[in-house]
C-alpha cells in the first residue's frame, strides 16, 4: 500500500491511495500528527480540510497492520476575509450577491475567502485571480431562481479592428448568449475553490428546467463556467442542481477536479456533470457523479468553433471516479470538430449508466475532428446498458437527419469528415449488459482506425432490456448482442469473454483485419 498527496492549498490536502483497486479499496485509518482522524475510510480519494496555513503535518496511514507516513506542508496565505465582514447574512433569505462579490473583489493576491456554516441565496459571483475561495462544511451557495437577475455573457463581439472575436457565452459548442453561472470565471489564473460545502443551482425551485429547447433572453448557464482560465482547482465541494451543466471548463488549461460530488436528478434535463470544451491538462480524479445526462463530456466545439480555433481537448486523466445512472459515463463529442487526443481513463466505476464509453461525432464535423490515443483500463461497469459505443452516424442537429449524415454509401473524403484513430479497452469487468456488449459503426469512407480489447468480460442480464445503442437513423432496437464492429480497419481481440450471451459474440461488417 502506497499514497501520493494529491493536492494541496492553506488550508486542505487531498490524497490518493495507489492501487489497482477500483474507487473504493479496503478499509484504513488516518493519522494526522499521530491523531486518528479519519476511521474506516474505504474511498482510494479522500480529503482533509480546516488545517493551518504554512503548516508542517506528519500524515499515517494505516491499512491491514502497514503503516505509511509522509509528510506535507500547507501553502502559506497573506489574509483570510470573512463573507460575513463584507455584509453577507447567510440566511437563506436575503441576496447575498453583492457583498460576497466585494470581498472576492477585495481580496489580496494570496488571499482566501471564506463563507462559514450558513445558507447564502446569491446570483453568480465572478472569480479573480489568484484566490482561494473556502467553503466550510454547511456552508450552502443557495441560486437566485429569478433569471432576470442574472446577467448575460454576449456570445460574440467583434474587436476594434473588427479582425477578430471576443467570445464570452457559449452553448452546445457555439459562441452564443448565455446567461452567468453561479460560478464563473473569465480570463483568471490561480484559483482554488475548496471546502466541504455546497454549491446549489437551485433549479428545481426555478423555471430553468422548464421547455428547455427554447432560449429565453439568453441560454442556461452552469454551475460553474471557466472561460479561457488557467489553473484552476475544485477540491472536496459539492455541485448540485444546476440549471444545465454542473461544470464547464472553456479554452481553459491545467484544471484539477479533485474529490468532488457532481449531483442531479436523474430526469432533470442536459445536467451533464463535467464538460470540458477545448481544454488542455485536465485532471478528473475521486469524483462522484450522479446526473441527469452524461457524466463527463469531453468537448471541443461544433463546426464553426472546431474549424475557427482548431484547439483540440486533449492530456486527460480520468481515475478513481464513480459514474452513475447518466446517459454516457464518458463521451467524447459530440462538439468535437477541434479534436480529442490523449485520453486516460482508469480505476473507475461505471454504475447504470445507459452506455460507458460513448463516443459521437459525424460527417460535417471535420477534418480537424481527431479522436485519437483513448485508453480505458481497469474499469468496472454494472448495468450499464450497452458498454462501448463508437457512432460517426450521430443525428443531433439540425441537419442530422439527412442523407449526408445517414448514407452507408462511401462518400468522399473531404474537409467536412471525422477522422477515428486508436483505442484501448484493457481489464474491464462489464456484468447485467443489456442491449450489447459493443458496437463500432465507422463510415465507409472514414473506418475507425484501430480497437484493441484485451481482458475484457462481458456478463449479461438473464433477462435483457431492448434498446438502440447508438443515436444514428436505421439502427433497429436489439438486445444480448455481442460485440459488433462495422467499418473498421483494425480489430485485435485478446482474452474476451462472454457469459449469458445467445447471439454471436462477433459480428463484422467490412473489417479489414481481425486479430484474435
Amino acid at each position: 500500500m502506497d499514497f501520493n498527496i494529491l493536492f494541496k492549498s492553506s488550508t486542505s490536502v487531498s490524497i490518493e491511495i495507489l492501487n489497482n483497486d477500483i474507487y473504493n479499496t479496503k478499509d484504513y485509518n488516518v493519522y494526522l500528527n499521530e491523531k486518528l482522524i479519519i476511521e474506516n475510510q474505504n474511498k482510494n480519494v479522500f480529503s482533509l480540510f480546516n488545517l493551518i496555513p504554512n503548516t508542517l503535518y506528519n500524515l499515517s496511514i494505516i491499512q491491514e497492520n502497514e503503516k505509511i507516513i509522509k509528510t506535507f506542508k500547507t501553502d502559506d496565505e497573506y489574509v483570510c476575509l470573512n463573507v460575513l465582514d463584507f455584509g453577507a447574512k447567510g440566511d437563506g433569505k436575503n441576496l447575498d450577491t453583492s457583498f460576497i462579490q466585494a470581498a472576492i473583489l477585495s481580496c489580496p493576491d494570496n488571499g482566501r475567502i471564506y463563507f462559514p456554516k450558513g445558507i447564502y441565496y446569491t446570483g453568480p459571483l465572478f472569480l479573480k485571480s489568484n484566490i482561494t475561495i473556502e467553503l466550510a462544511k454547511d456552508a450552502h451557495l443557495l441560486g437566485d431562481i429569478n433569471r432576470n437577475n442574472y446577467p448575460i455573457l454576449p456570445g460574440v463581439r467583434y474587436t476594434s479592428n473588427e479582425l477578430d472575436e471576443y467570445n464570452l457565452g457559449s452553448w452546445e459548442g457555439n459562441p452564443l448568449d448565455t446567461f452567468a453561472s453561479i460560478i464563473t470565471g473569465i480570463n483568471v489564473s490561480n484559483v482554488k475553490i475548496i471546502g466541504e460545502g455546497i454549491i446549489d443551482g437551485n433549479a428545481s425551485n426555478s423555471d430553468w428546467w422548464i421547455d428547455v429547447r427554447t432560449r429565453r433572453i439568453a441560454w442556461r448557464g452552469r454551475g460553474v463556467f471557466l472561460n479561457h482560465c488557467n489553473n484552476i482547482s475544485l477540491q472536496g465541494i459539492t455541485v448540485t442542481n444546476t440549471p444545465s451543466w454542473n461544470l464547464h471548463p472553456y479554452f481553459s488549461n491545467d484544471l484539477k477536479f479533485i474529490d468532488l460530488k457532481l449531483i442531479n436528478p436523474k430526469d432533470s434535463p442536459n445536467t451533464d456533470g463535467c464538460d470540458p470544451e477545448s481544454c488542455k491538462n485536465v485532471d478528473i480524479i475521486g469524483v462522484y457523479f450522479s446526473v441527469g445526462d452524461d457524466c463527463i463530456a469531453i468537448k471541443s466545439g461544433k463546426i464553426y468553433m472546431g474549424r475557427k480555433h482548431k484547439l483540440p481537448s486533449e492530456g486527460f486523466n480520468i481515475r478513481n471516479c464513480s459514474m452513475n445512472f447518466g446517459h454516457g459515463a464518458i463521451v467524447l463529442g459530440s462538439e468535437m470538430s477541434g479534436g480529442i487526443k490523449n485520453i486516460t481513463v482508469s480505476n473507475c466505476l461505471f454504475n447504470q449508466t445507459d452506455r460507458g464509453l460513448r463516443i459521437k461525432t459525424r460527417r460535417g464535423r471535420g477534418k480537424d475532428a481527431i479522436i485519437d490515443g483513448i485508453t480505458f483500463e481497469n474499469i468496472k461497469m454494472v448495468k450499464v446498458l450497452t458498454p462501448l459505443v463508437i457512432n460517426m452516424f450521430y443525428y443531433c442537429d439540425p441537419d442530422g437527419h439527412t442523407e449526408y449524415v445517414y448514407s452507408k454509401e462511401k462518400l468522399p473524403v473531404d474537409d467536412r469528415t471525422p477522422y477515428l484513430g486508436k483505442f484501448i479497452f484493457k481489464d474491464i469487468e462489464c456484468s447485467d449488459v443489456n442491449v450489447a456488449a459493443g458496437t463500432f459503426y465507422g463510415l465507409p469512407e472514414a473506418p475507425i482506425s484501430s480497437i484493441e480489447i484485451e481482458n475484457v468480460s462481458f456478463d449479461y442480464a438473464e433477462n435483457p432490456k431492448e434498446g438502440i445503442p447508438a443515436m444514428m437513423d436505421g439502427l433497429l432496437p436489439m438486445k444480448g448482442r455481442g460485440l459488433i464492429f462495422n467499418y473498421v480497419d483494425k480489430v485485435k481481440l485478446k482474452d474476451v469473454t462472454f457469459k449469458g450471451l445467445k447471439e454471436k459474440e462477433i459480428e463484422t461488417i467490412s473489417v479489414n483485419k481481425i486479430i484474435k
